[in-house]
């Protein structure tokens, strides 16, 4: 699987743009703030629907406009596809796989999966665990249709119980109705567990190994999954804290209050890991994450890399640039110099200045 052509119109800095990739490595290269990471947002948006950067629709939209539209032609299995974005600043967008409108976005998960890198993962680690959460869930979504459906409807019935315990403060008659939502609750989140428990459970496999030649067999991670709740306890949980959720107004227990640990020789490096170990164990994350999706999909996913190598010292980076070899990778830097030391195989440099790319000859 890779992507062929990308287009834009009215898309942030870009009024229009026709950028063509190959199979291997691209490389955008320029100073800050000229678009490059934008470049990689309209391709992870195709992918997913989402802005890796949180963003609404609305900022999405050149400045001045009303709506932007994003076109991506991949090939996978053999097959060329589209993939159109239409953003709309005062609608939902709309989204269709070759010429066909999808009803919901989830339809395009798994359909095209790109794994995003950023200095920002690097930090995985030591943020919170709403950060790790994000990352389960962004994954899971793209792999597991089955994930995405539960995912969702989940998080439906979390935000209408959360707004029942603020109600029943006006009205105690309502408390009798939190029933029927602790069942919904309790039969989505535990399909959540469960999911999250396997992919864990096969991430910490591979991880150990890339962790393990990454510092030279000097450290051994690994990776635990830190249930806010098991599946077995999970509606005598919530009845038992039902008294709590009244008082803070919102539910306490279930997948989303859950965390991942990760422990380097037998320590917790997200409270007492040098800087060093955080970033490690950060990269082998995702250099674990292309291994796993690779091993579930059958095929390679596409890598994006935003300005990651500046971050990384000099071993680090060789290991990720030797693990990128066989995958589509598109990266976003300030220089190239690292990638033509590493002797990688690069297909086409693009320089970016201020939303105007120009080619240069590799």
């Amino acid at each position: 699987m890779y992507v062929d052509l990308l287009e834009l119109e009215q898309y942030r800095n870009y009024e229009r743009l026709s950028l063509k990739f190959d199979p291997g490595i691209t490389i955008l290269y320029g100073d800050n703030a000229q678009g490059k990471t934008n470049i990689l947002e309209a391709l992870y948006l195709c992918a997913t629907t989402k802005s890796h950067r949180g963003s609404r629709d609305k900022e999405l939209i050149r400045f001045g406009q009303e709506e932007a539209h994003i076109k991506m032609y991949l090939v996978r299995h053999e097959v060329r596809h589209r993939i159109d974005l239409h953003l709309k600043k005062s609608k939902s967008k709309g989204v269709a796989i070759d010429g066909q409108p999808i009803k919901k976005n989830g339809e395009l998960f798994g359909f095209l999966h790109m794994i995003f890198f950023s200095p920002e993962d690097l930090s995985i680690i030591k943020n919170g665990p709403a950060e790790r959460r994000r990352f389960l869930d962004l994954e899971l979504c793209q792999l597991n249709k089955l994930y995405y459906y539960n995912y969702t409807n989940y998080n439906k019935a979390l935000n209408q119980r959360n707004a029942l315990l603020k109600q029943i403060s006006f009205k105690p008659s309502l408390k009798d109705t939190l029933d029927l939502w602790d069942q919904y609750l309790a039969e989505y989140g535990r399909c959540l567990i469960e999911e999250r428990e396997r992919f864990i459970e096969s991430l910490n496999d591979i991880l150990k190994e890339i962790h393990r030649q990454l510092t030279g067999d000097k450290e051994s991670l690994s990776i635990g999954y830190e249930k806010n709740v098991s599946v077995e306890e999970y509606e005598k949980a919530m009845r038992d804290r039902r008294e709590t959720d009244l008082k803070y107004q919102s539910t306490q227990t279930g997948p989303h209050r859950d965390d991942i640990s990760f422990l380097v020789n037998g320590i917790d490096v997200r409270k007492f890991g040098s800087q060093g170990q955080q970033r490690t164990a950060a990269l082998s994350l995702k250099l674990a994450e292309i291994e796993i999706v690779k091993k579930l999909i059958h095929d390679t996913p596409v890598l994006l890399l935003d300005d990651v190598m500046s971050e990384l010292d000099s071993s680090r980076k060789q290991y990720l640039l030797d693990s990128i070899r066989e995958v589509q990778t598109i990266v976003s830097c300030t220089g190239y110099d690292d990638f033509i030391r590493s002797r990688l195989m690069i297909d086409r440099i693009y320089r970016v200045e201020n939303g105007r790319l120009e080619e240069i000859t590799v």
